[in-house]
């Protein structure tokens, strides 16, 4: 049950700002940052998402290899749309913006200029285990749609350009103070639950 008075003192404190959320592939990144979106009524961004959106056949190749996209298009399309004026005023929850080492730098200059301020980064603790468990769960479910990239194959591939890629990212926002970890292997419910705990202290704190 999610307290109404949290949930005020968190917003009073996020304001226009952002969230960025971070994990493993099946960390559960996007379910709890629509969580997140839908209790503080801002948007839900993905970089993946948008890079879907506008696909073209050098998109899918990333995607059908389980590769990060390269910085120069993360820079094109991702940057761009976070400073878009139909985002003024709202909070931006943010679903791995910003993956690959040095792009936190520029996440944070575009999101500072916008008025939409990086107030923390959330970092979802999964093994690699848990997430080929969660993958396999995914696949018999069948919610996840037809995603070019959840195969167990290259689930391998993702594992790499995370501790390669992301993970100096994660340790970047760590040294700055601004990351949060939490422990993702716990039930939907009680994740969202410790990082609303995590982000009010946050806000008392401030």
């Amino acid at each position: 049950m999610v307290d109404p008075k949290q949930i005020s003192t968190i917003s009073d404190w996020l304001g226009s700002g952002s969230i960025n959320i971070f994990g493993l592939p099946f960390a559960g990144k996007d379910d709890q940052t629509n969580r997140l979106a839908k209790l503080f009524n801002g948007p839900k961004i993905g970089s993946g998402d948008i890079f879907r959106a506008g696909i073209t056949p050098e998109i899918k190749s990333y995607f059908d290899k389980g590769a990060l996209m390269p910085s120069s298009l993360f820079v094109e399309m991702v940057l761009p749309y976070l400073s878009q004026p139909s985002l003024q005023g709202k909070s931006l929850l943010l679903s791995s913006v910003g993956r690959w080492y040095g792009e936190e730098d520029g996440v944070m200059e575009v999101l500072k200029e916008s008025n939409h301020p990086l107030k923390a980064v959330i970092y979802l603790v999964v093994s690699r285990e848990d997430a080929l468990m969660r993958l396999n769960k995914s696949k018999d479910l069948k919610d996840r749609g037809d995603r070019e990239d959840d195969d167990e194959k290259l689930l391998e591939t993702r594992f790499e350009e995370f501790e390669q890629k992301t993970m100096p990212v994660i340790d970047h926002y760590r040294q700055l103070g601004l990351l949060i970890e939490i422990d993702a292997t716990k039930s939907r419910e009680q994740v969202q639950s410790d990082i609303l705990d995590q982000l009010e202290l946050r806000a008392k704190q401030q």
